[in-house]
């Protein structure tokens, strides 16, 4: 980490936009300077439908953090979903400039920037560099090889790779709201160090987030990051199947799936009754259902998320490499037994994100939180700060490929 550094991280989401302002402090933590959110509907099943909603959303939402941080923030890292990105697993061979001297941060950064030399398609941009492990010439395997004694080193590698249409779409909204991109970031690679525990960490898993919208999926061998896309469902297509089923508002929807969430229907314990006060029908007085009714319609869209995903993994050849799954997400943990639906229908344990970092940070700002640790922790990079002004309220303006060049350490 940089110490003083001070990183801006925004999420733009399917019914929100968040940013988190963070410093990383002396003992290479990350302090809160604020968190800010507003509602925002341009996005819909992972695509931007209304880019003039996410400029106003990313507008109010950064001039609320400037005003509580008394910075003008001219830049902020971005997220960006699974279905853009595309990783590739590229490797590397270096020569240590002084073997007798070790590994020198020179000779590290030196393969970083060789590492990403690869056939890019016209219609992909590279976006990151994700240095996974660095094998010395005795074979020993080290996360970090500065200062080690070794003639060469082999570096592995993942070069992320999002579609430019998608990137340019992005650059375009933000500076419209007035924002230089410093890079940009697939959710579930910002969420890994945020989400997983330690075993986790070491484990083959599948982190799956789900959102209002969306389904974030993302596939770990370890320290590899292997796979990522996005499923357009998410927690209000539950509330919309609600609605559309009982004959009800949204609104009455969402406070029912609050209220009595629960994923399985074999899990109820008590039948009970549910009068509908929005019921729209032609009763003339409210209607009344049993809870099992409710939990039937909860049940079947959940079932469709967790058959979806078990068919991609199964598509892509991944469905056997993957020990345990973690679920994560505004649209799917409160809902009880979630876990046990999916393990059903998954075939592999599944459980809730229950880390101390998932649970002392809001919700609404887990993504842009854990974009501003993501980018804290990046190794062999000197400085990983935001654009950020005190003083001067003219904006450092850079374009987004500059600053991705300056992301990737050169």
């Amino acid at each position: 980490m940089a110490i003083g550094d001070i990183i801006v991280g925004i999420d733009i989401g399917t019914s929100k936009v968040s940013a988190v302002v963070g410093e990383v402090n002396n003992f290479n933590q990350i302090e809160i300077i604020c968190s800010t959110s507003n509602k925002c509907h341009g996005i819909n099943k992972g695509k931007i439908i209304d880019e003039e909603a996410i400029t106003k959303a990313i507008e109010k939402t950064v001039a609320e953090a400037e005003d509580i941080s008394d910075f003008k923030i001219n830049s902020a890292y971005i997220n960006i979903p699974g279905k853009y990105v595309t990783i590739v697993q590229n490797s590397i061979v270096k020569e240590a400039k002084d073997k007798y001297a070790g590994i020198s941060l020179k000779d590290v950064v030196s393969a970083m920037n060789q590492i990403r030399d690869i056939e890019i398609p016209e219609d992909k941009i590279l976006i990151d560099i994700v240095p996974d492990k660095f094998i010395l010439d005795d074979g020993k395997v080290t996360d970090d090889p500065i200062g080690k004694f070794s003639s060469s080193f082999t570096l592995l590698a993942q070069i992320i790779l999002a579609e430019k249409e998608h990137v340019k779409k992005i650059t375009n909204i933000c500076r419209k709201a007035g924002i230089d991109i410093d890079g940009i970031v697939p959710n579930t690679l910002a969420e890994r160090n945020l989400v997983l525990d330690l075993n986790e960490l070491n484990d083959n898993v599948m982190l799956i987030d789900i959102g209002a919208g969306n389904t974030d999926i993302g596939i770990f061998n370890g320290s590899s990051y292997i796979y990522t896309n996005t499923l357009p469902l998410g927690g209000d297509n539950v509330t919309n199947d609600i609605a559309y089923v009982l004959n009800i508002s949204l609104e009455e929807a969402e406070k029912l799936k609050r209220q009595y969430g629960l994923a399985l229907k074999s899990f109820i314990d008590n039948d009970n009754n549910i009068v509908l006060n929005t019921y729209m029908g032609g009763d003339s007085k409210n209607k009344t259902i049993k809870s099992s009714e409710l939990i039937e319609i909860i049940e079947a869209r959940v079932e469709e998320i967790f058959s979806l995903v078990n068919k991609e993994i199964i598509a892509q050849g991944l469905k056997n490499n993957i020990n345990n799954v973690v679920l994560v997400g505004e649209g799917i943990v409160n809902l009880n037994k979630s876990d046990m639906a999916g393990k059903i229908i998954l075939n592999i344990p599944v459980k809730i994100a229950a880390g101390r970092l998932v649970t002392t940070v809001k919700s609404t700002y887990r993504t842009s939180y854990a974009i501003v640790r993501y980018i804290a922790s990046r190794p062999f990079a000197s400085s990983v700060s935001s654009s950020i002004d005190t003083r001067n309220e003219q904006s450092l303006f850079k374009t987004i490929l500059d600053k991705i060049r300056d992301f990737f350490y050169s």
